[in-house]
């Protein structure tokens, strides 16, 4: 034993010290003024109209950038490639003065053209470069829309169908991202592997599974960008993420180990930031397969899961309790509603109701790692066991993160594993895609497939009203029917983490989850 003990030992110091010489290693390697980035999977498409995830959207937001935006620290909506804006009385018609002087990376000009033609190839069939590519979120981004006109150079407009008070929430969205339509037309299908925007940073290559690389834009038009170049490194286990930072070989990390978090506020290599956000952690439910299709089925599991323990257990405080997809704390959340208590008792009674009274059997698709997805197999493990104790037995698969987003376009999915960052407080950029009727999958993110008539009534109205305190109310009524007729097992809103070597100066965390590396410096 003492034998085997210290071959272990000894084998575990090994394989630490190649880890550090070769992380060493690759950041020698880099040329001076290199920022290296540890993802937690691979990006799946830089074309900001085609991304569902937030590793492809923290990378392809460097390359590209929107007519509108946030400031650092903030949701507040501010001039971005757009200088200012004006809305017609009638909440139909946003009209938009664009910077001039702008230029794309490839040299072509920024113009009002340049924003039709991104907008209009996600939403007209008919567009020659509508084929190209599958644009999942243009139904609930632009499915509003009923014409952009170019006024003149530097002026364009959206014509609305109708009033939508969360408009300019949109434009701030990865999809409303402006590119340059010469690439588009160049590169056709492989214009998502090769993106050109006018942002920060201009793309340089993409090794798949290994690498993307960005470098500076050194005529950007907001401000001096300080980094030379960005290296994104995808590596999927949490413990192999934190091994890099901790020995040299990155830089700057995003989804913390939750049992590292104390570990690294006590470092004094590191700077850990910790801050929240407008995200949710669900377990989607198929609400089309019997017997899911059962409110009380689903109230049931609601009350089988015990939430707290996961975020206590699992995330280890890294969480926040959820009420349903609405952040806590914003202007839209309902604040009488409670968390589904942990009642296994009622649980059980519940199934009997529906017909289940030795429960059922069912399968549960879960990513091995993903863009605010906090510790998918380790939460997904607890909520199994949790199910089994009443009756439901759940098989676990687990998948690659892009092919686990192509798997839940097919309706098949049962029980899945899912997150969602609304981008801000706004309650329509997270109620409205998820779960109105008109979003089912694979034509928007309603992968749950729920359809509920009274919760679509209420989200239509509040889109048609810009008073903030009606659409609070009507929103609130929302979230009610939403406890009482559960389209998912509620669990948490994530408390996003980063960790970075001290050589970073500059860097801080966004509520919007993006991850705005053009703000650093390297000492």
């Amino acid at each position: 034993m003492e034998d085997e003990e210290t071959m272990r030992t000894t084998t575990l110091a090994v394989l630490t010290m190649i880890v550090t010489l070769g992380a060493a290693a690759l950041a020698a390697a880099q040329p001076a003024g290199t920022l290296l980035v540890g993802l937690v999977a691979e990006p799946v498409n830089l074309d900001p109209a085609q991304v569902t995830d937030l590793n492809s959207n923290r990378v392809g937001r460097r390359v590209v950038e929107t007519l509108v935006t946030f400031p650092d620290e903030s949701t507040q909506i501010v001039p971005g490639l757009a200088e200012s804006w004006t809305v017609s009385r009638d909440g139909r018609r946003y009209t938009f003065k664009l910077r001039r002087g702008v230029a794309f990376h490839d040299g072509s000009p920024f113009n009002a053209e340049a924003v039709k033609f991104s907008i209009e190839r996600q939403i007209n069939p008919e567009h020659p470069f509508n084929k190209l590519g599958k644009y999942p979120f243009a139904n609930f981004f632009f499915g509003n829309v009923k014409a952009v006109e170019v006024v003149d150079d530097a002026t364009v407009e959206f014509v609305l169908k109708e009033p939508r008070a969360s408009f300019l929430a949109v434009l701030t969205a990865g999809a409303a991202s402006i590119v340059s339509p010469t690439a588009v037309k160049k590169l056709g299908v492989d214009y998502p592997s090769q993106p050109v925007g006018t942002g920060p940073f201009k793309f340089v290559s993409w090794e798949r599974g290994q690498r993307v690389v960005l470098e500076k834009n050194p005529t950007y038009w907001r401000s001096p960008v300080k980094v030379e170049r960005v290296v994104y490194r995808p590596i999927v286990e949490d413990q192999a993420r934190l091994t890099e930072l901790l020995t040299g070989g990155l830089d700057l990390i995003v989804g913390t180990p939750p049992d590292s978090v104390p570990q690294l506020a006590s470092n004094p290599k590191v700077t850990l930031l910790k801050q929240v956000g407008a995200h949710v952690w669900y377990l989607g439910i198929n609400n089309q397969k019997k017997p899911l299709d059962d409110r009380r089925v689903r109230q049931a599991l609601n009350y089988a899961v015990n939430k707290e323990a996961i975020v206590r257990d699992v995330l280890k405080g890294t969480g926040s309790l959820s009420r349903g997809p609405v952040l806590p704390g914003t202007w839209g959340a309902e604040t009488g509603l409670k968390p589904y208590p942990y009642d296994p008792e009622r649980a059980k009674k519940l199934l009997a109701e529906a017909g289940y009274p030795n429960g059922f059997a069912t399968t549960m698709w879960v990513p091995e790692s993903g863009s605010g997805m906090q510790s998918p197999v380790a939460m997904a493990t607890v909520i199994q066991s949790n199910l089994k104790a009443v009756g439901v037995n759940v098989a676990l698969q687990t998948f690659e993160w892009g092919a686990y987003l192509a798997k839940l376009r097919t309706k098949e999915q049962e029980l899945f594993a899912l997150s969602w960052m609304a981008g801000n407080e706004d309650p329509d950029m997270v109620m409205f895609p998820l779960l109105h009727s008109s979003q089912w999958t694979p034509d928007g993110p309603n992968r749950a497939l729920y359809k509920n008539g009274a919760f679509d009534e209420l989200l239509h109205q509040a889109r048609l009203t810009t008073d903030q305190a009606r659409r609070a109310q009507l929103y609130r009524e929302a979230q009610r029917i939403l406890m009482d007729d559960p389209p998912w097992i509620f669990i948490d809103h994530e408390i996003q983490t980063a960790a970075h070597a001290r050589r970073v100066q500059g860097f801080k965390l966004h509520p919007s989850f993006d991850l705005r590396v053009e703000t650093i410096s390297l000492k």
